[in-house]
């Protein structure tokens, strides 16, 4: 049958085909030295042989005269300067580039770490940008840059590599050009000054550029190369349909069944792999019409996986009709050129009625070679006695009986009122509710026992099996037949419609988990739910481990389960090696905790731990697939938290960071102008004391105690924030007089309000007000000082009291500038101030230290617009105990 190309793969390519964008192509080397970019300008000046507008965006040249020489032939744009800390760094201007809009741009070091300042931190970032006005780019690149493997060369090396690039840039380039060196040949240039000036090659030769280090890094990018090529056949495979295989790799797949011959296939196949240096698949296939229920054979799949992974393989479950199509479909997808699949056990008159899988996969291969193991080294006894397992016990077989049974006194009950055919139907009744209730053995059996029943009860002659008519051998081979077809049907239902609900509450319960976590804000309460869910799923005890202090420790557990000193071991392993340990592995099974790591893509994050209730319950292959996805969930939904917390703290430390900076620009300003008068007035007393007059000098006086004054309220006003930030204030709540408040604050005004006219209206029977007198002073003398400073000399200031619903409320009105509606809230947060035209000295400080006493006293304290312009304050204070003056 004729293949459609796949639309999926024909729009990527579309897309990559697009000339909006353009096209990237990468020099790939395994270090400095190598030629890369060497190479990349003696392409550039064949591109320009061939009339392509060229230009140099950024070339390192090292100093090396053959490539300047080659430089020298280009046109090269001038780079951008970037000052930073007095010093001016070259970089790649990438508005030039646009600007000059060439066809073609060479951009030398792909993964260099662009200058603070710069548009993009990356340089690769600059590229894409160049890319997408569709100027096509010629780039280099060292394999150690590529940010999956930097762990990888990190071991090798031991030199941590800082400046990375995403692994998609090597997959979204249109082409990689290898330059290889063999690592004698660098040497060799490393030494004669080639690659670094001698003083530094020395040192990278101690310490970099040793033999066995190129070795690997070589390697690995001859390997990355080879990948991106691998790829690129199977993308031009799909797209155009070619349903392969093409052996440019060989590619081996081994069919994984329920027999314990399996393990002998697997091992069979990593020899072959071995043997032809390929990468090989193991891979089980879950037929829908006859889905595996017998928890022995799925024990013995999962083991069987678990053991092709430990050997190197790819595993996977497919899902399919057929064996063969499920298999070969896979292969052909995966570009697959060999197959191995063990040679049948079955008799060979059941592969004639029945088929054969071998049979079947050698048919429809195609191109694909398919190897078939011998198994005789295994008895086949191994497998015929567990086929029946799942029909026992013996109680089934009896209630099957019992249904025959009971079919046959009906049956005798109606034999003179109804035909012997239509009694028949008693039988297959019996036959559906075997198959449907006890299982595919009981049904079988009712089958045959009810043609035997119906032959010697029911049909004449009767109590024997002697037939008188003919024609009823015809009745039982047609009973015997539909009783078999309608058990085997009503089995395979049933056995599919366990497995439905099998897998129904495994999705379920990983739907319910992701949903829960979704809507969880903290790292606490993500913990609770995954141990609720876990627990609940698996009816296991369950504990959370994670690192604190470079030590793994219990985290959270379920209640009455506290894992011991011997668990906490096992979760250490796990938590180091990055695999699963304790019950059920082959690490420290005798610990009855089972601890799977918490990992996500960047690193393990923590161990999760679980303890059977029942010490003879074991975890099947199926429960292990469903912890494994849970315990990523739950890693995922762990790092999610902590990266909020962090992103918390960075933000908390921004916010910080910028109070810092508004309280010394504002102190610093605010303190220094009050020196300086008190400076300049000391100094002018001190020096030139003979010649000044007595008024004068009494001025002076003056001058410096008002800026003392003032210097010492911004001091009160810091250490009064600073009490109230740290919950140190106390109350002393006494009956206080509303009036006397008042007054008290204007004195403390003084000279401050001399030229002020300022209103006070508070009513003659004011009821007292339990306060802290002296706090309540100094709300009033800082909104009143605001008052002051906002309003004009010649203005109005309104001062007076009111009782509002059981509270005292206290107005301070002005006639000032206002506060526009959009800051009357925000005007009492610490150091906030009013951006205004006209400069104002001031901290930010005083409304927010009077709403803390305010709210300290369990008031109110907010701002309102005045009608005819300026501004209301008011602050409302509970009148509890309230006592009338003269009381």
């Amino acid at each position: 049958m004729e293949q459609r190309p796949d639309p999926d793969a024909l729009l990527k390519q579309i897309q990559s085909e697009e000339p909006s964008r353009g096209k990237l192509k990468i020099f790939l080397g395994y270090v400095a030295g190598v030629g890369k970019t060497y190479a990349m300008l003696e392409a550039a000046h064949q591109r320009k042989e061939q009339g392509i507008d060229i230009v140099v965006g950024y070339v390192e040249t090292h100093k090396r005269v053959e490539t300047e020489g080659l430089v020298s032939g280009l046109e090269v744009l001038p780079r951008k300067q970037i000052e930073y800390h007095n010093v001016s760094l070259p970089e790649l201007d990438v508005d030039a580039v646009l600007k000059r809009l060439p066809q073609l741009v060479l951009v030398d070091e792909f993964a260099h770490t662009n200058a603070p300042g710069s548009r993009h931190p990356k340089r690769y970032l600059d590229v894409e940008e160049i890319l997408d006005a569709g100027i096509d780019v010629y780039t280099t690149l060292n394999i150690q840059h590529l940010e999956s493997l930097n762990d990888v060369v990190a071991q090798v090396t031991g030199v941590i590599v800082r400046e990375t690039v995403p692994d998609r840039v090597i997959d979204e380039a249109s082409e990689i050009e290898v330059i290889d060196l063999p690592p004698d040949e660098l040497l060799v240039r490393l030494q004669e000054g080639k690659v670094y000036i001698p003083e530094q090659a020395s040192r990278a030769i101690d310490k970099f550029f040793r033999k066995g280090n190129l070795t690997a890094l070589r390697e690995m990018s001859l390997r990355r190369a080879a990948e991106r090529v691998d790829d690129q056949m199977r993308s031009y495979m799909r797209t155009r349909a070619i349903s392969g295989p093409w052996a440019a790799a060989e590619r081996l797949l081994v069919c994984i069944s329920p027999s314990p011959l399996a393990e002998k296939l697997v091992r069979n196949t990593r020899r072959l792999a071995d043997e032809l240096n390929a990468e090989w698949f193991a891979v089980y296939v879950d037929v829908a019409s006859k889905p595996e229920n017998n928890p022995l054979n799925r024990e013995r799949i999962g083991r069987t996986l678990q053991l092709a992974e430990e050997l190197g393989a790819r595993t996977r479950t497919l899902a399919g009709r057929s064996i063969h199509e499920a298999v070969l479909e896979y292969a052909r997808k995966h570009n697959v050129t060999k197959v191995v699949i063990g040679k049948p056990l079955k008799p060979r008159w059941q592969e004639i009625l029945r088929g054969s899988i071998v049979d079947q996969l050698i048919y429809a291969s195609g191109d694909i070679d398919v190897y078939v193991i011998s198994a005789e080294t295994g008895p086949r006894k191994i497998i015929v006695p567990e086929k029946w397992q799942p029909h026992r016990p013996l109680g089934r077989y009896l209630i099957s009986f019992g249904l025959v049974a009971l079919s046959t006194m009906l049956g005798l009950t109606v034999r003179g009122n109804l035909e012997p055919t239509n009694i028949v139907m008693l039988y297959l009744a019996s036959v559906v509710i075997s198959a449907v209730f006890l299982g595919r053995g009981p049904s079988l059996l009712a089958a045959i026992a009810g043609v035997l029943a119906f032959d010697f009860f029911l049909i004449p002659p009767y109590l024997t099996f002697a037939v008188s008519d003919t024609q009823y051998l015809l009745t039982f081979l047609v009973l015997f037949i539909v009783s078999l077809v309608i058990s085997s049907l009503t089995t395979r239902v049933r056995e599919q419609a366990e497995a439905a609900i099998r897998r129904e509450k495994q999705t379920s319960a990983l739907y319910n988990l992701g949903r829960d976590l979704t809507s969880a804000t903290d790292l606490k309460q993500i913990i609770e739910i995954i141990i609720s869910h876990i627990s609940r799923a698996f009816d296991r005890d369950v504990a959370i481990f994670l690192p604190r202090d470079d030590q793994l420790l219990t985290f959270a557990s379920s209640s009455n389960f506290e894992p011991d000193e011997n668990e906490l071991a096992v979760a250490a392993w796990a938590f180091e090696h990055d695999e699963p340990a304790g019950r059920g592995t082959d690490t420290l099974p005798a610990v009855p905790l089972r601890c799977q790591p918490l990992k996500t893509a960047n690193n393990i994050i923590g161990v999760l731990g679980i303890r059977p209730k029942d010490k003879s319950s074991f975890l099947t292959p199926e429960q292990r697939q469903t912890l494994a996805a849970f315990a990523n969930q739950a890693a995922l939904a762990i790092e999610r938290a902590r990266l909020a917390e962090q992103a918390q703290q960075a933000e908390l430390l921004q916010v910080t960071e910028k109070l810092q900076t508004a309280l010394l620009n504002s102190i610093s300003h605010d303190l220094r102008t009050p020196l300086v008068a008190i400076t300049g007035a000391l100094t002018s007393l001190d020096e030139q004391d003979e010649n000044l007059n007595g008024e004068y000098r009494r001025s002076l006086v003056i001058t410096a105690r008002e800026e003392a004054d003032r210097l010492n309220r911004l001091v009160g006003n810091l250490l009064s924030m600073t009490r109230i930030e740290s919950g140190a204030i106390k109350l002393h709540n006494d009956p206080g007089d509303i009036q006397d408040v008042i007054g008290t604050a204007l004195e403390q005004l003084g000279n401050r309000i001399t030229d002020r006219e300022i209103n006070v209206n508070v009513p003659d029977d004011f009821p007292l007000v339990p306060m802290d007198f002296t706090l309540i002073v100094q709300v009033v003398v800082n909104l009143l000082d605001n008052a002051v400073k906002y309003s004009s000399k010649d203005s109005l200031i309104e001062v007076s009291a009111s009782l509002v619903d059981d509270k005292a409320r206290l107005q301070i009105s002005d006639r000032g500038v206002g506060i526009p509606s959009e800051d009357l809230t925000r005007v009492f947060d610490k150091f906030y101030r009013v951006q205004r035209p006209e400069s104002v000295s001031g901290t930010g400080l005083g409304l927010s230290i009077s709403k803390g006493i305010i709210e300290a006293h369990h008031g109110n304290i907010y701002a309102n617009i005045r009608d005819g312009g300026g501004t209301v304050v008011s602050v409302e204070l509970p009148l509890k105990g309230k006592q009338e003056k003269g009381q």
